[in-house]
């Protein structure tokens, strides 16, 4: 049982500078498909950046966000 409950703990672990270089290169794979598409809005949600396009798409940018404190 503890070592299934250690096996899970470890799967839970995130460590930040892995958690945002994967952000990170999400968000370069993302903007490399924009290419040639006009954006036609942007919002600034709780937890991510929303970025809509011409044709109705919608792309999801999270991990840039914090606080400054």
């Amino acid at each position: 049982m503890n070592d299934r409950l250690d096996e899970l703990l470890h799967l839970i672990e995130v460590e930040p500078d892995a958690l945002r270089e994967a952000e990170f290169l999400q968000a370069q794979a993302i903007l490399e498909t924009l290419l040639g598409k006009t954006v036609t809005g942007a919002a600034l949600e709780e937890t991510r950046i929303v970025i809509t396009t011409s044709d109705g798409s919608r792309y999801f940018f999270y991990g840039f966000l914090g606080t400054n404190g």
